[in-house]
């Protein structure tokens, strides 16, 4: 059963698979593919805070093309022999940028259609939760390219690596099945005008999601 669930999620990859043969067609390098990325996130932010339904209908649709490139850039560096530091490090900034400004863009559209500042309060804070999240990964990498052991973390991250316990799955879910797949969320709420419900959960799931990479064994799984 938990194999099938592994193979099922997370969904974007389904997409992302299919996706790729067709770049792969094109002169466009993995990095090319992650510049897209970022061009869809911004896009993504400019159009929440145009604040009206079908934009923001539109903004979820654009962060979902973002999630598929995302995805798309290793696999066609991979099958283009072109894997290399810079573009591990262009893809991690690519992450941090677009959903930063994602939570930014939503809490300040929301807090000027409610006149109410709370909304933009928690969006900032969700971004600064992102933000740390980026800088704390960026910190560690270095250490781990550089062969140095750490009492934070000493793996490495792998991919297809299961958890081995529940306090590991519990924080698989939460790092990494459930930002995965977070773009079809947003499209789902924002089809229904309820996307003001990522404001709490994300300026509080921010400050978990950076504090769990403190957390032993964390960072070796990846989807």
């Amino acid at each position: 059963m938990v194999n099938n669930q592994v193979h099922l999620f997370p969904l974007i990859r389904h997409i992302s698979k299919k996706v790729t043969p067709l770049l792969l067609k094109t002169p466009i390098s993995g990095n090319g593919v992650s510049v897209l990325s970022l061009i869809s996130g911004l896009a993504t932010g400019w159009l929440l805070m145009v604040g009206s339904f079908n934009a923001t209908l539109v903004a979820a649709i654009f962060l979902v093309v973002s999630y598929i490139l995302d995805n798309c850039d290793g696999e066609v560096a991979r099958a283009r022999g072109e894997d290399s530091k810079f573009g591990e490090a262009l893809d991690d900034f690519v992450d941090w940028v677009v959903h930063a400004i994602f939570f930014f863009a939503l809490g300040t559209s929301y807090s000027e259609a409610t006149a109410d500042d709370l909304w933009f309060w928690l969006g900032s804070a969700a971004t600064v939760g992102a933000s740390i999240n980026y800088f704390i990964g960026q910190y560690l990498t270095f250490f781990s390219h550089r062969g140095e052991r750490d009492e934070i973390n000493v793996d490495v991250e792998k991919e297809n690596v299961l958890p081995s316990t529940p306090l590991l799955w519990g924080i698989y879910i939460i790092r990494e099945l459930s930002r995965a797949d977070f773009c079809f969320l947003v499209l789902l709420l924002a089809s229904i005008d309820c996307l003001w419900i990522l404001l709490p959960t994300g300026a509080f799931g921010a400050q978990l999601y950076w504090m769990t990479q403190f957390v032993h064994g964390a960072r070796q799984f990846h989807v």
